[in-house]
């Protein structure tokens, strides 16, 4: 009876790739945690400070984002136009917009997204409860989520110009 070993090929193809030649410096730059941690904006004011720095571009204050609002028990979908710094009240549902910010049209990948805070009241709360505070993209809806077994946030667009925009 002869032995199958389905991984032997790529077991030495591994091996002679690790040999000869010399070692290459790598081309990525390793940032320390601490650093990573500092340059991540904590708050609404960092992050309208972090953003300002696109010069040319429509200023955050004239900026629109339109967010949905998904209630899963009865199958409602509301969209909300909101500038940065406006708070939406729906039933039980309170959405504030930090910000919002989409790369340039020269600039890949595209990305559209937005700081969105999210306050839920619970039936036997007479306070609402942050249930999400954070940037959530248009295209990685998985990336941040908001995690309520009710209702689903998303971004739809943010609704801005760059300077050669038509």
């Amino acid at each position: 009876m002869r032995a199958s070993y389905p991984f032997l090929p790529f077991c030495i193809a591994l091996a002679l790739a690790g040999c000869g030649g010399e070692a290459e410096e790598p081309d990525t730059v390793v940032v320390p945690i601490e650093q990573e941690e500092a340059a991540q904006p904590d708050t609404p004011d960092d992050v309208d400070a972090a953003l300002s720095s696109n010069t040319g571009a429509t200023p955050m204050a004239e900026r629109v984002a339109t967010i949905g609002l998904l209630n899963k028990r009865n199958n409602v979908t509301q969209d909300f136009e909101m500038r940065p710094g406006e708070t939406v009240e729906e039933g039980p549902v309170i959405l504030t917009l930090a910000a919002c910010e989409r790369t340039a049209p020269w600039e890949m990948p595209k990305e559209t997204g937005a700081f969105v805070q999210v306050d839920i009241q619970n039936r036997r709360d007479t306070d609402h409860t942050r249930v999400f505070s954070g940037w959530l993209f248009k295209e990685s809806p998985s990336l941040n989520v908001v995690e309520h077994p009710i209702y689903d946030v998303w971004v739809k667009d943010c609704a801005m110009s760059f300077p050669g925009d038509e």
